[in-house]
């Protein structure tokens, strides 16, 4: 009796022992059975639990240890991130700083005295001077002159002040000056920028516009530095303030505030002749000069008339005659044979309805309308340079930068270097190429035609035995009953370029009479260094 209550109060005991076992080793079992939707319903009911311990350790690792998609995910997204900020550092963080609305200009002018602008020759174009009582003022010490080109840094900011906001709000004093600063309560003095713009150019430019409404752009095509860049009417920078509200009143706003040299569009008239050419040069790369026309002074096309400039009769035209006399019926002539379609993608990779490669600095871009299908009367007034088509005189000054440059473009660009006001240089700017526009053989071809243009043609007010020049006039008609706008643009010497003028003068004649003569001041003082 005694054994067998033993052995009863034992069996329990091995029964309640197998049983743990075996749903021990069941459950084992159940959790290498365990997948995907098995262990998704499992994780959400220990969520609903609160077990959070197991939902971690299964939406970092599968059964097989392998990361999960969340964490690549993470993992993306973080270097995403970091890529982005390391962009953005280098390459967008002025663009930000620089942005007008961009409310944290404010707290760099509490702490830094802005910067100088420097003409080429380390003249001061523009500088802030403080009181007595601390209070700061940005004088412009050659008024209108350099107007457009600086800008102002009052009323939002414009030009030079725009484009360099950066560098003029940053200061490279050195750390013992900079501390005695902080413990003085004393501002740092900002860095300055040194512009590639040439004080004797840029004066006989302003000299030479006199008060007539237009611009002047210099530049050198083998670099892309802007050396002048003048447009009228202007304003006094230095009383901005005060004469805002006569600037701005629409009854009586000449847009003085507007700079044409880079904002103003105008119809290109003959200059524009550079790219039909290039154009038919390109259709006709073996023949081009084969081509014929006989100008009577008006050309008729049904009930279309094209005049030269007065009606003037130029008689038997070749291909180079035409260019240099800027025979409107020739060329209207020549447009109705070639390829519409081709012609717009041409004047696209001459940047019309483009973007220019000009960074920082505000522009308009031109525009180019002509497609396949145009009209005959469309097709007759865009190959002159009428009609819809617009350019800005700097945009005129880029075509004929890249002629000059053998076809390749070198982006415009205002700013040489940056300085500490110690004198230490803190960013040189180097030239960087725009891209080709056309290719070195054509590049040539359009040269001999500019040539003529100034030996034999229309641009004879720029003629000299000093040096040589390869050239395009124009004249624009813009409205009926007004005078037409006067262009040119050209460079020297033709054989080896070294600076390119454009000039546009709104309403006031002919290319060759009135804008010819402004660019060969320049070319005189440029070429007699």
């Amino acid at each position: 009796m005694k054994e067998l209550k033993k052995s009863t109060r034992r069996e329990p005991v091995s029964r309640k022992k197998n049983t743990a076992e075996k749903k021990e080793q069941t459950a084992k079992k159940s959790t290498k059975k365990n997948t995907g939707k098995e262990i998704k319903k499992e994780n959400k009911k220990d969520t609903e639990k609160g077990t959070w311990k197991s939902v971690t350790k299964e939406r970092v690792y599968d059964p097989n240890g392998k990361v999960l998609v969340i964490t690549y995910a993470c993992v993306v997204l973080f270097l995403a991130l970091a890529v982005y900020m390391g962009y953005f550092l280098q390459m967008k963080s002025e663009d930000v700083i620089n942005n007008p609305y961009n409310a944290r200009l404010d707290s760099f002018s509490d702490r830094i005295v802005r910067g100088s602008i420097l003409a080429s020759d380390g003249t001061v174009l523009a500088e802030t001077t403080t009181d007595d009582a601390g209070n700061e003022t940005r004088v412009y010490n050659y008024g209108g002159v350099f107007d457009h080109a600086v800008g102002y840094s009052s009323k939002g900011k414009t030009g030079i002040e725009a484009m360099a906001n950066f560098y003029l709000l940053s200061s490279h004093v050195n750390l013992v000056e900079q501390a005695g600063n902080e413990l003085a309560g004393a501002k740092n003095l900002g860095d300055s920028v040194v512009t590639t713009l040439d004080m004797e150019l840029q004066q006989a430019a302003y000299a030479a516009l006199g008060d007539r409404r237009g611009a002047v752009i210099a530049m050198e095509p083998d670099t892309g530095k802007i050396l002048a860049m003048v447009s009228k009417p202007g304003y006094d920078p230095n009383t901005l303030l005060q004469d805002w509200a006569s600037l701005t009143d629409s009854s009586n706003n000449q847009g003085q505030l507007v700079n044409r040299a880079t904002a103003g569009l105008y119809p290109p008239g003959s200059t524009f002749k550079i790219v039909t050419a290039l154009e038919y040069m390109r259709e006709h790369p073996d023949d081009y000069k084969d081509f014929h026309f006989d100008c009577n002074g008006v050309y008729h096309n049904g009930d279309y008339s094209i005049k030269c400039f007065h009606s003037e009769a130029h008689g038997s035209q070749d291909f180079m005659k035409a260019f240099a006399n800027s025979c409107n019926g020739a060329f209207s002539s020549l447009g109705l044979t070639m390829d519409l379609d081709r012609f717009h993608a041409t004047a696209e990779e001459l940047l019309f309805n483009n973007p220019l490669p000009l960074s920082g600095y505000s522009y308009k871009e031109s525009s180019f309308n002509m497609k396949g299908g145009a009209g005959t009367w469309e097709v007759l007034q865009t190959s002159i340079g009428q009609g819809t088509t617009l350019i800005t005189p700097l945009h005129n000054a880029l075509i004929t930068a890249a002629v000059a440059n053998g076809g390749t473009l070198m982006k415009p660009y205002l700013l040489d270097r940056v300085v500490s006001a110690g004198g230490e240089e803190v960013k040189k700017f180097l030239p960087t190429s725009g891209g080709t526009l056309m290719t070195a053989t054509e590049a040539a071809n359009l040269t001999e035609l500019m040539r003529d243009v100034v030996v034999e043609g229309t641009g004879s007010s720029v003629r000299t035995d000093a040096y040589t020049v390869a050239a395009k006039t124009g004249t624009a008609e813009f409205e009926t009953g007004k005078e037409t706008h006067a262009w040119f643009t050209g460079f020297a010497p033709a054989e080896s370029p070294k600076i390119v003028v454009t000039v546009l003068v709104e309403e006031s004649g002919s290319g060759g009479k009135i804008a010819g003569p402004i660019a060969r001041q320049l070319f005189d003082i440029y070429m007699g260094r």
